[in-house]
This record gives structure tokens, C-alpha cells and sequence, in this order.
């Protein structure tokens, strides 16, 4: 029998870290150890942890081992007092362990800024990066958007008739532009948010489910948020908030093979007026959010630190560099070449824009 000794690492957005070793013989684990700064009462506790991943297969997913945590738990009833982290973090931490899941350090990054292009460019940029890491031409890659026109780019299942207003959309000259991705609309004028795509391979998120890989991508930004004196963090799935509400949001798009496109857009001096004149925010989307104006919902970077917009940039590029190491790169003739073709054949036309009417 093969055994293989596996550990993984996970820091709580808000808690503690939460480490384990995990042993396996390729079926199932057959030894745990779980490790961390976190606090648990009663100590006793603690020894009812491992035992109860003991047996798990290793193709066990993370509901099935909160499952057997929390049973394993319970005799501990009201007495047990776990600070920092939950069943549902072990589960994770144990999941990436078996899994094998790399980590951003693992990788080496390029960071790219600009150059200054159409939106309807940097949209198609994003279907050429994410094929460029998937085959391995191109290092998992951190981007951030550089335009000057004015355009909404809508989600990939978005509404063309439900998301626009069209006297809005003729009246200020948007460009509507469909991206790959899910999510919603971005209102974009030159300069009126911050936004940034990266392509990664599928083991950075190997053992998260949908929801938690959002947050886990976005963890960097949160942290360069508070070096701006924002306090940030994550709303499940997608929306980044902060407490003077909302800040932006993110979305994503996974090829079959599993490498991803996660990019976001804050707002940074949204003209919040003309926003609601170009979109249509539907009633369901604002009680939602547990306001009642549209115009409420997104509160922009520049009034929140007073920064300019390339500052802040210029932290999150800092931040994400300290933290995983980066080189600046840039987009090669070959890759905006190949943009331009998409523009093309796809993103410029009707076809691609009204293909959910």
C-alpha cells in the first residue's frame, strides 16, 4: 500500500489559520492531524477532530466531512466554543490537502497594466489570456484594465433588452460589449473604475467549491483595500463591500479544462445618475441588497480614500507583488493581434452581443 502524506494551510478570511496533514493511501485518509492558531473549548475537543476524518474517502467532498466533524462534535453540546474558524474550515483545509491544491506562492506571476485599449479589446483580451495560460504559453497572469471609452459590458447570460436602457445607451454613446463571463453589468467611463482579470490554473482553487473560490482569489485586494484604509471584505458569491456599502463585484469563466478567468470591477468616481439612465436595476436586485435607490448601492474607492485612481492601483500591484512575488510584463503584438481578430469575429458583432436577446 502507498502512502502519501499531504498538507495544505488555510487562512480564514476574518479567523485564524487552520493546518493539516493529512495521510492517505489513495482511497482514503487514514491519518489526520489538525494544527493552527485558532481556539477551541473544551481542549478535549480537539481530540474528537482527527479521528472523525479517519475513514473519509479522499473523493469525499466538503459537506460529507462537516458532516462527520459536526457528529463527531456534538457530544460537546453547548459547551463547545470553536474562535476563529468553523467544521467548515477544516473541511476546506482538508480538501485542498487531498487534493493538492497549489497555493498563489507556487506560481510565478506576471502583473500587467494596460496598455490603454477599447473596452471591446480588453474584453476580447480576456478569451486570448485565458487560452494562453491554459496552453501553457503564458504564466498564470494578474491584469489590470486600461480605457478611455465610455461602455457596459454585460455578463455572458445577461439580457440585452432586460440590462439597457436604450435611450441611455444612445443618448451618452455607450458601446455594449457581452464578455465570457457570467455576473452582471459594468458601467464604464474612462477612468471611473478599477478592474482587473486573472488567469490561473484549476490547482489554485482545487478543493474550494464555487463560492469559496471567489473569495479566496479576491483575498490579496481585501488586503490592499485596508492598506488604503478601507475596511473590505466579501459577500458570497461575488460582491466586494465594505462598511460604507457596496464597493464592486467579480466574476468568472472556466474552460472545460479547468484553468479560469476571475476578474473584478470596483468603482472608483461612478457617475451614479447616468449609471441608472444606461441599466436597468430591477427592483429584485436592489430589496436584495436591503436598499431601496439603485444609485445607493455602490459607494466608489475615491471618495472612501480620498486616493488617486493609479494610486490605487498601484498599492493592489504592491500588495499582490509583497505577497507572491510578481514580474511586470505586458501584452505581446501576438496576443493584441489575436484580440483584434476576436473583436472581429465574435465580440464586435450582433450576433455575439444579442445572443440572449
Amino acid at each position: 500500500m502507498t502512502v502519501e502524506n499531504l498538507h495544505a494551510e488555510h487562512k480564514v478570511t476574518g479567523g485564524k489559520l487552520v493546518v493539516a496533514d493529512v495521510e492517505t493511501d489513495g482511497t482514503a485518509i487514514t491519518g489526520a492531524t489538525i494544527s493552527g492558531d485558532f481556539f477551541l473549548e473544551p481542549e478535549e475537543a480537539f481530540f474528537d477532530i482527527a479521528p472523525a476524518l479517519v475513514g473519509a474517502s479522499v473523493r469525499a467532498d466538503s459537506a460529507e466531512l462537516v458532516r462527520r466533524l459536526d457528529a463527531a462534535l456534538a457530544a460537546h453540546g453547548s459547551g463547545l466554543q470553536m474562535h476563529g474558524f468553523t467544521t467548515a474550515d477544516i473541511a476546506t483545509v482538508v480538501r485542498r490537502a487531498v487534493t493538492k491544491a497549489a497555493n498563489f506562492s507556487d506560481f510565478d506571476w506576471e502583473v500587467i497594466h494596460g496598455p490603454v485599449l477599447p473596452s471591446r479589446i480588453n474584453v476580447a483580451l480576456d478569451e486570448v489570456l485565458l487560452t494562453e495560460v491554459d496552453a501553457g504559453r503564458r504564466r498564470p497572469t494578474l491584469r489590470f484594465w486600461e480605457w478611455e471609452d465610455r461602455a457596459t459590458v454585460i455578463g455572458s447570460f445577461q439580457s440585452f433588452v432586460n440590462e439597457l436602457r436604450p435611450e441611455g445607451v444612445e443618448k451618452y454613446g455607450v458601446d455594449v460589449i457581452r464578455r465570457i463571463s457570467g455576473g452582471g453589468a459594468m458601467f464604464m467611463e474612462g477612468g471611473n473604475c478599477v478592474t482587473y482579470s486573472m488567469y490561473v490554473p484549476d490547482s489554485i482553487i482545487a478543493g474550494l467549491d464555487y463560492a469559496e473560490s471567489y473569495a479566496f482569489l479576491d483575498r490579496w485586494v481585501i488586503a490592499a483595500l485596508g492598506d488604503l484604509g478601507v475596511n473590505a471584505w466579501y459577500v458570497p458569491i461575488n460582491d466586494i463591500t465594505s462598511s460604507d456599502g457596496k464597493i464592486g463585484g467579480a466574476a468568472q469563466r472556466r474552460l472545460t479544462s479547468g484553468t479560469l478567468l476571475h476578474h473584478a470591477t470596483m468603482s472608483y468616481d461612478i457617475d451614479a445618475d447616468r449609471m441608472v439612465e444606461v441599466l436597468r436595476i430591477g427592483e429584485a436586485k436592489i430589496s436584495d441588497k436591503g436598499v431601496r435607490s439603485a444609485k445607493k448601492r455602490v459607494d466608489p474607492l475615491r471618495r472612501q480614500t480620498g486616493a488617486d485612481r493609479q494610486e490605487i492601483i498601484a498599492t493592489m500591484i504592491d500588495t499582490f507583488t509583497a505577497r507572491y512575488g510578481a514580474a511586470r510584463g505586458e501584452v505581446s503584438a501576438a496576443e493584441l493581434a489575436r484580440a483584434e481578430e476576436l473583436v472581429e469575429s465574435k465580440f464586435g458583432t450582433e450576433a455575439w452581443t444579442h445572443r440572449v436577446p
